[in-house]
This record gives C-alpha cells, sequence and structure tokens, in this order.
C-alpha cells in the first residue's frame, strides 16, 4: 500500500444515471494497480450484478447496509435508520483498518436525504480519515456540506433517460 501518496474526497452527486457506476469504475481501475477498495452500499440489500462480478476480485470487498425492498422516504422505520449507523461504523472500521486504499460509500448522500443518517455523522467519519485513504461518497443529493468538504464533486446531470420517456424500468446488468 503506498502510504507516501496524498488521497482525496470526492463526491458523485447529481439527478442522472452513472454515479456508482463511475465510483465501481474507479475501485476496478484502483485494483489495476493493486489498490485496495472496500465498497459499502448503504439503503442495498437486493442483487445488484457487480456483487456478483467482484465478488473473487481480491483486491476490491462490498457489502451492502440495506433491506431487500426498496423504500420510499416516507417509509423510513428504525431499521432503516440502524442499518446505515452499522453501515456507517463498519466502513470507518474498514477505513481504519489499514487494509484499504480505498473506501466508496455508495448512496450516503441518499441516506442524509432519507434521514437515515445525519450530516453531522458522515462529516465526523470524514473527520477520522486516514490521509493514505480515498474517499468516494456517491448519490442524489449531496449535501451542501460535503460539497464544500471534498477535494472533487462531479455532478451527473440527467439530460433525457429511457424511464421517463419511455417507462423503462431498472434492468438486470444496466441499471442494477
Amino acid at each position: 500500500m503506498a502510504t507516501d501518496i496524498k488521497r482525496f474526497i470526492q463526491v458523485y452527486t447529481g439527478d442522472g444515471k452513472g454515479k456508482t457506476t463511475a465510483a465501481l469504475g474507479l475501485s476496478i481501475r484502483a485494483a489495476g494497480h493493486g489498490l485496495k477498495t472496500y465498497i459499502g452500499q448503504f439503503m442495498k440489500g437486493q442483487h445488484y450484478g457487480e456483487l456478483t462480478a467482484l465478488r473473487d476480485n481480491p483486491f476490491i470487498t462490498i457489502e451492502q447496509y440495506g433491506d431487500v425492498e426498496c423504500i420510499h422516504r416516507n417509509q423510513v422505520t428504525q431499521k432503516h435508520m440502524d442499518q446505515a449507523e452499522q453501515g456507517l461504523i463498519k466502513a470507518r472500521d474498514a477505513m481504519l483498518s489499514g487494509q484499504y486504499d480505498m473506501v466508496i460509500l455508495d448512496e450516503i448522500n441518499v441516506t442524509i436525504w432519507f434521514g437515515l443518517l445525519t450530516v453531522k455523522q458522515v462529516l465526523a467519519f470524514l473527520d477520522q480519515r486516514p490521509q493514505r485513504v480515498e474517499i468516494i461518497l456517491t448519490g442524489r443529493y449531496a449535501p451542501q456540506e460535503f460539497i464544500e468538504y471534498a477535494d472533487l464533486v462531479s455532478e451527473i446531470k440527467e439530460v433525457k433517460h429511457y424511464y421517463n420517456n419511455q417507462g423503462i424500468l431498472a434492468r438486470d446488468g444496466i441499471e442494477r
């Protein structure tokens, strides 16, 4: 693990498709250079193709912290809040373990918007970041505090999407 290289905090946000995909691509690129990545997927418990594709990659660890069922903001329960809090603890343990060069908090921005976690909790996580660990925060609705805290922010804008135009739902291998 290279400890002399400066690492950064990145945010991928916006209403367009591709935030998680970009973060996963970054983890694959990092693996190609021998860097290890921990991916914590918040609010996700259902099967996504990356779980199978990355299962045997020795450089990437991926865990989910969510229900099998998708929820809406008005369906949040204490159980969902507990899942998110436990996920943040697991991700913090991974970040501090010395085993990972990169930690991806997938959909962490949405957990804030849903009220599962607070901005303060995630900023406390970021304050504990060792300088040798790159952190990626994904999801729509990135709080302004994350945007200001980060070193790099990419906003993915939807220009056109077949869900809105044609009613096409998430497809295996493309959106999940």
